[in-house]
């Protein structure tokens, strides 16, 4: 017979548990231990490039960008001293945007990667438009990208943290679903999943944060009111491609 859980274990487990929440949250604030993890995120890059022949380049465009995610998917405070003007928060979303092959996709592609390597709970999933177009046109729905109830227990859903890539980009009409549309549930159910469970969905795009404004405006300023909730990035420079 099993034995009866005590109210004094239970709070022994919920602190444990905020313990190693809190010690991962410091492990880059030692300067060997950071530097190793972005060493770890470069050799990634290269990984992930191989194919194309080509190395991963930090420069003046993206290293302080590179900085900014080190910390950020690993819960440091130290993420919001590195662009201290822009006032980012650890708990936001992110939409990176910038000039068409300025690495935005690449720079997330390769984080996604890191945070698997190393079992990080913030891991996530990269996606493009035109994968989560393609799966409504089999399935006539956004579940998977969305609240996952097809993975469900019981009536738990199970969302799972995600990037999707090039937002707003797309205007094409699959099966007569407008590709906009699509994108505009997407956010929408995104924001609620992230305010009530907390799982992320990140965004990359080419277009401006005004563009993004006059192409998901909803009438009710709610859609283009939910951007706050992200920390924008922009990336800059010519193409790395």
């Amino acid at each position: 017979m099993e034995e009866p859980v005590t109210l004094d274990k239970v709070l022994q487990r919920v602190c444990n548990d905020a313990r190693r929440a809190q010690q991962q949250c410091k492990l880059l604030d030692d300067e060997t231990v950071s530097n190793q993890h972005a060493q770890l995120v470069v050799t990634i890059a290269n990984k992930i490039l191989l194919p194309q022949r080509r190395k991963f380049v930090i420069d003046e465009h993206n290293k302080k960008v590179l900085r900014f995610l080190l910390y950020y998917f690993n819960g440091s405070e130290l993420a919001e001293d590195v662009f201290p003007e822009a006032k980012y928060k650890l708990h936001k979303n992110l939409l990176i945007m910038g000039p068409v092959g300025t690495g935005k996709t690449l720079l997330m592609q390769v984080m996604s990667e890191y945070l698997r390597y190393t079992n990080n709970p913030r891991f996530f999933h990269c996606m493009s438009v035109t994968q989560m177009v393609n799966y409504y046109t089999i399935h006539n729905n956004l579940d998977r990208y969305t609240y996952n109830e097809e993975n469900s227990t019981g009536f738990q859903p199970k969302p799972f943290n995600i990037c999707l890539n090039d937002i707003g980009v797309q205007s094409k009409t699959y099966f007569g679903m407008d590709t906009q549309l699509l994108t505009n549930e997407f956010l929408h159910a995104r924001n609620e999943i992230w305010t009530q469970q907390g799982h992320t969905a990140h965004l990359t795009t080419n277009l401006t944060i005004k563009q993004l404004e006059e192409k998901f405006a909803d009438g009710f300023g709610r859609l283009v009111d939910r951007f706050k909730t992200y920390n924008v990035i922009t990336l800059t420079g010519g193409s790395r491609r």
